[in-house]
């Protein structure tokens, strides 16, 4: 792992170099949902808040963004404007080379977030729901990239499961091939992003924040490089009922499968036609479970910095 410090293809905020310096907790935050997931203004709104939440639980936020073709941890608010304008890129992992090569500015997906964490030191990252299997995936081998960087970094995740536009069948037993570690926080079952349950089992469940460190550090203690995946469902007095939901990503997919809306535009697309179908109730869940997840995320980066610092100190 390389240093924390700043390169000329990323720069470390001071206060998040400063803290990766002294060994304080810090959590990466994905940004794709503030340039490509939710409406504006709402995705700053919902970014600010999901920063307050990890200060809260005593952690350092760190959204990690590229602006003019520099990977930056730490975007200040005023950066993540910038990620909320037309022609934004949203940038997978694949995509960190092309889009610092061109200069180019958006907002990083999960599986570029991840690498950007594991190249800083930072063992923890908040997001809503990261990409699985898509609706379909076995005959049109669509699998988001979040699944094979989850494959290859040994990095915490917090999330609400596969975003709902994914198959959780399929995105499950891809996680158990690839042999990410999956919990359900609080829970035994898979959550489906707007719902709770997405009627399927999760293998392992965990109980509080340190429970999830002690798991992380187990994973690095035995070396593995492969991710945690926390599965924390989305607060009970906002999240939907699993047939609605259901109801509406069949409606959603079939308005995107009319238009021939496909790829990385594919995403996007479904979770407008889900707010539209919902009526705006989806929304209302998304900020509730990123607020939630992020809460989570600071509380495991306390209690893993305190338990690496007893075993290495």
């Amino acid at each position: 792992m390389s240093s924390p410090g700043s390169t000329p293809a990323v720069e470390v905020q001071d206060d998040v170099l400063d803290a990766l310096t002294r060994g304080r907790p810090v959590v990466a935050l994905e940004t794709a949902v503030v340039s490509h997931g939710l409406p504006h203004p709402l995705a700053l709104k919902a970014a600010e808040e999901v920063e307050a939440e990890v200060r809260a639980a005593g952690a350092l936020p760190a959204a990690v963004a590229i602006l003019d073709g520099r990977i930056v941890a730490g975007a200040s608010k005023e950066a993540l404007e910038r990620l909320t304008r037309p022609g934004v890129w949203k940038v997978a992992e694949r995509d960190l080379p092309v889009a610092v090569a061109h200069g180019a500015t958006g907002g990083l997906t999960v599986s570029a977030t991840v690498a950007v964490a594991d190249r800083l030191g930072i063992p923890v990252v908040a997001t809503g729901g990261v990409g699985g299997v898509h609706l379909g995936g076995s005959h049109t081998w669509d699998v988001s990239s979040d699944l094979q960087a989850l494959a290859h970094y040994p990095i915490a995740v917090v999330c609400s499961g596969a975003k709902a536009v994914c198959d959780p069948q399929l995105t499950l037993e891809y996680l158990d091939t690839a042999g990410v570690t999956l919990v359900g926080y609080r829970t035994d079952r898979f959550p489906y992003f707007y719902a709770r349950d997405s009627g399927f089992r999760v293998p392992h469940r965990v109980d509080s924040p340190e429970q999830v460190a002690a798991v992380l550090l187990a994973k690095r203690t035995l070396g593995q490089r492969t991710g945690l995946l926390v599965a924390n469902p989305p607060p009970e007095d906002v999240a939907l009922p699993l047939e609605e939901v259901q109801r509406a990503v069949r409606a959603a997919v079939a308005r995107a499968s009319a238009q021939a809306v496909r790829g990385a535009d594919l995403t996007p697309y479904l979770l407008s036609a889900l707010a539209d179908l919902t009526a705006g109730r989806s929304l209302e869940v998304n900020v509730a479970l990123l607020r939630s997840n992020a809460q989570l995320a600071g509380q495991v980066a306390v209690a893993f910095g305190r338990a690496w610092s007893q075993q290495t100190g």
